[in-house]
């Protein structure tokens, strides 16, 4: 589904990734692990095409997406939960939830989709009125993490998904993505 080759980004006159060669197939997992300031949430925001890619090619089911926005990658099915979930604090669950459905393709199928979400999440049902920066961290992970969902990706690259948040919710979220 996605091929990098070779992927160099720079920011501010540094390297932050360097020739960087991967391949995720459809159905798999790839975790990229390393520690602070090793280029990991880079790597999320030059796939997701918000860090322009300085050298290299990235390949999206066949297709050379290396200059395309970060829009047209949302519109061929890639989706983004990022660092520190960036939901709309002010704006109910529900509401976050609706905007994650901006997919022409997700919109016509969106009130069956947040079934889905509500059905991994059955807190963010009981919970769908109520402000989303009012609620727990693990609670607001997963609400970016349905948010992401209701546009039904191909692809869904996560940034720090665990970042902040209780043993027993980091399991929940990892079984959501497994």
């Amino acid at each position: 589904i996605l091929y990098l080759e070779d992927v160099c980004v720079s920011f501010d006159g540094f390297k932050a990734i360097n020739n960087l060669s991967l391949d995720i197939a459809p159905g798999e997992l790839r975790c990229i692990i390393g520690p602070n300031g090793a280029g990991k949430t880079t790597l999320v925001n030059a796939l997701m095409r918000i860090l322009p890619v300085r050298s290299g090619e990235l390949t999206l089911n066949g297709e050379v997406v290396t200059s395309l926005g970060a829009q047209a990658m949302c519109e061929r099915g890639v989706s983004i939960i990022p660092e520190g979930r960036k939901l709309f604090g002010q704006m109910s669950v529900e509401d976050n939830l609706d905007i994650g459905a901006y997919r022409a393709q997700a919109r016509a199928h969106a009130e069956q989709t947040k079934a889905q979400v509500f059905d991994l999440f059955p807190i963010l049902k009981e919970r769908r009125w109520q402000q989303a920066g009012t609620l727990s961290g693990g609670q607001q992970q997963m609400v970016a993490i349905g948010r992401a969902l209701m546009s039904q990706p191909k692809l869904l690259l996560i940034d720090e998904p665990s970042l902040g948040l209780a043993p027993s919710i980091v399991d929940q979220v990892f079984e959501v993505i497994e």
